[in-house]
């Protein structure tokens, strides 16, 4: 990924913001049959590795080497830049379209875990966090299912982690921008309806140098 000095990201918070943001992660490997792409729900567990599963019935599990490196790309919120959103354009009309955007790229090597606790674990950390994140007390649980049923279905996926060994991250959020263009750029993304980058942006230009 091409990351000039000004857009790379280097807060450990805000790379953790943007992964817990966009769990929904693209899982890129190299295969004896070329490049594969996979798009997985992963979660960070409490000892840095990614977490996940995918269906049994999906060869990655079998194109993959254990200890193979993977390229998982967490994507946060984006928005295309229109000229018009900076006040300086009208005096002198150097600006072009851009797109702003955060992502997060995490390099490391994954290891299947087949065994049925691992695949239990697995299913548990991941429902539990999102199920709590979205219902609270009313939250889904494992158990709330026939445990049967329970039984069939972790028996239809693999589980896997991811060990992390570097990571790179980019915030592309006009940061090269004068402070009036920058404002300006705000206040577009906003009236287009991307309010989350929007704020993202607003309190990056809070924060003191």
């Amino acid at each position: 990924m091409y990351v000039p000095p000004h857009f790379q990201e280097i807060s450990k918070d805000e790379i953790e913001a943007v992964i817990d943001s966009a769990p929904l992660a693209c899982i890129v490997a190299q295969t004896d049959n070329g490049l594969i792409a996979n798009h997985i729900p992963l979660l960070k567990g409490p000892d840095g590795t990614l977490i996940g599963h995918v269906a049994l019935a999906n060869d990655m599990h079998r194109l993959v080497a254990d200890d193979q490196e993977v390229l998982t790309i967490f994507r946060g919120d984006d928005a295309y830049v229109s000229p018009n959103f900076y006040p300086s354009k009208s005096e002198h009309h150097r600006h072009v379209p851009t797109w702003n955007y955060q992502v997060v790229h995490v390099y490391g090597r994954i290891a299947f875990q087949h065994d049925a606790q691992a695949k239990r674990a697995a299913v548990g950390l991941l429902t539990r966090h999102h199920e709590r994140r979205l219902n609270g007390p009313r939250a889904w649980r494992m158990a709330d299912a026939p445990a049967d049923y329970m039984e069939q279905m972790l028996g239809n996926i693999v589980a896997f982690r991811i060990h992390v060994e570097r990571i790179l991250a980019k915030s592309k959020l006009s940061q090269n921008r004068e402070a009036r263009d920058y404002h300006g750029a705000v206040s577009g993304i906003r009236a287009s309806g991307q309010e989350a980058l929007a704020a993202k942006m607003a309190q990056r230009m809070s924060k003191p140098d």
